[in-house]
């Protein structure tokens, strides 16, 4: 059994850990059961239901990262806080290497997390049509084209994506239209010379600020193209 440093008492529905909240305590379920969530897309889904012996808040401590899920309490819970001078003494006790090695993997595990998430929350139109564009990369513009499109983001294919999180300016042209439209955007996954995924390189990103008049204009475009869909 884990040693733990105090004890802490919840009731139905209360919660232990928030989702983006930070912290890095790891705690063990003594008795009752617990409900661990993912907010994806403004929904809340259920990833798992722990009981007795399991833990919660690893992530935090090994990757020292903002809490990836929430955890509430089903009925009666109590759980305990494991030691944390037991844990930084075990986990010093690894080689250099090794506790590189789990932070990496902590990580990537995170990277996932949030990509799958992305990918989850597209309720929307996406739109397989090939667009020419323009975005920002350091003080120059890269030309490039976007493969699919949705409201809330689109696909670059390029052989020089941005890094993850990175904000651009993109220069997005629509059919008909004179100029194109300028809509900040947030690179959220990058893939590059990835041999283990299929598909081109290239970055997905969402828009983060456009007009409205420019939100009028692509959800015009995309509702027309799905209409031709559905008419072919």
């Amino acid at each position: 059994m884990f040693k733990t440093a105090s004890e802490e008492d919840y009731r139905d529905g209360q919660t232990i850990i928030e989702e983006g909240s930070s912290g890095d305590w790891i705690y063990v379920v003594l008795s009752g059961t617990v409900e661990v969530s993912r907010n994806i897309g403004g929904k809340k889904h259920v990833v798992a239901m722990l009981g007795p012996g399991e833990i919660f808040g690893e992530l935090g401590f090994l990757g020292s990262i903002t809490r990836t899920a929430t955890v509430r309490a089903v009925g009666e819970v109590s759980v305990g806080i494991i030691d944390r001078g037991f844990l930084d003494d075990e986990f010093n006790k690894l080689s250099v290497d090794f506790r590189a090695i789990l932070v990496a993997l902590v990580k990537r595990f995170k990277q996932m997390l949030d990509r799958t998430a992305e990918f989850s929350s597209r309720e929307k139109t996406r739109t397989q049509k090939a667009l020419s564009l323009k975005y920002e990369d350091k003080k120059a513009f890269v030309n490039a084209y976007t493969e699919n499109v949705s409201y809330g983001g689109l696909f670059i294919r390029t052989e020089q994506p941005l890094e993850q999180g990175e904000q651009f300016l993109l220069k997005l042209q629509l059919p008909d239209l004179a100029d194109p439209m300028k809509i900040r955007c947030e690179v959220v996954w990058a893939r590059k010379d990835d041999k283990e995924t299929a598909g081109p390189n290239g970055m997905g990103v969402k828009f983060v600020e456009m007009t409205n008049s420019a939100s009028q204009t692509l959800k015009q475009y995309l509702n027309s193209s799905t209409l031709g869909k559905m008419g072919t």
